[in-house]
């Protein structure tokens, strides 16, 4: 049987204590874990943040907000729906949606009580045209770069957010809509909606993580394919090559991709809180690493789950043969 090398043993556990640091860090600013140093049996998380913080968000939205964020109640508690409402620019990523999606991600890492987020459109036929090319035509070239920058980036924390996230594609989804889409763990799409990097028709290349995150979706030759040929694909053909997870016939209210969002949705609701960020972490960082490398990281994310309330109640449950009641502690 091989044997690490004492240097490559001190650095494959220098990289778990790294992986356990991050797997704190992950979970979201609020949450602290007592005790320190890999290895070692930690105390039950603890939620920090204090109350949580909606920033102006309720459950009702404002009508006139380019972006509305509504935060569903009752037997929906939990599930957050961010709504692009841009009619007049078909969605399109100006610098206010952009502020706007940014105020609203950041507001949404720290609240604990956000079990999944949908992304869709409010309105019908668009989910999002990409850059505002107007807007961008009034832009002097010195301000593309940094502009496109600030889209990649709020691209990244709806990326990077701690919670599941569904993109519901009900319509039109090209260039940094689509990169917006990627970003979700989960896509789902009517078969009416039409989805492409188009941006090479633009003599320019997707800027918002398309060129990532396509091949890592779809594979590396078809990503280079589509993006190429700037080919725009329907539902069915997006489902064909793995770029959605589901397709759906349009219904008459336009919203078929959104109703198949919530039902995910409330799928995930009844597990543990904790253990679904922690899943998404293992899931995303064990991705763009080897399998051994990925499994170690699954060992530090697995052990962030076992001091939890959350734990003792889903066994709790178990033997008494009742739903759990997760607090996510």
């Amino acid at each position: 049987m091989a044997v690490a090398a004492p240097g490559a043993w001190g650095a494959l556990q220098a990289g778990r204590a790294r992986l356990v640091a991050a797997c704190r860090a992950w979970l979201g600013p609020g949450w602290r874990l007592s005790g320190s140093g890999a290895g070692r049996r930690e105390g039950p998380a603890v939620w920090a943040g204090g109350p949580s913080q909606r920033r102006g968000y309720s459950s009702e939205a404002k009508t006139e907000d380019e972006l509305r964020v509504r935060h569903l109640e009752e037997e929906n508690r939990g599930i957050v729906v961010l709504g692009i409402n841009r009619a007049y620019g078909k969605n399109s990523l100006s610098k206010s949606l952009i502020k706007m999606l940014s105020k609203a991600v950041d507001a949404l890492k720290s609240d604990k009580k956000v079990r999944t987020v949908i992304i869709r459109s409010e309105v019908p036929g668009i989910f999002c045209a990409g850059a505002d090319l107007k807007e961008r035509a009034k832009m002097h070239s010195s301000e593309v770069g940094p502009f496109v920058s600030k889209i990649r980036a709020v691209i990244n924390d709806i990326a990077n957010l701690p919670m599941p996230t569904i993109a519901a594609i009900d319509g039109l989804a090209l260039g940094g809509g689509l990169e917006l889409a990627l970003a979700c763990d989960i896509r789902v799409a009517a078969s009416s909606a039409k989805m492409g990097l188009v941006e090479t028709k633009l003599a320019i290349i997707p800027g918002g993580g398309g060129t990532q995150r396509l091949p890592r979706a779809i594979g590396m030759s078809l990503a280079k394919e589509l993006i190429f040929s700037a080919r725009v694909l329907d539902g069915q053909e997006a489902k064909a090559v793995g770029l959605i997870s589901h397709v759906l016939e349009q219904n008459q209210e336009g919203d078929a991709a959104y109703r198949k969002a919530l039902d995910l949705a409330r799928e995930f609701l009844p597990q543990g809180p904790v253990a679904m960020r922690v899943a998404k972490l293992a899931i995303n960082q064990g991705m763009e690493v080897d399998l051994v490398t990925g499994l170690a990281i699954e060992e530090a994310c697995y052990a962030q789950t076992i001091p939890t309330k959350d734990r003792l109640e889903g066994l709790l449950a178990f033997k008494e043969k009742r739903p759990p009641r997760y607090k996510g502690e």
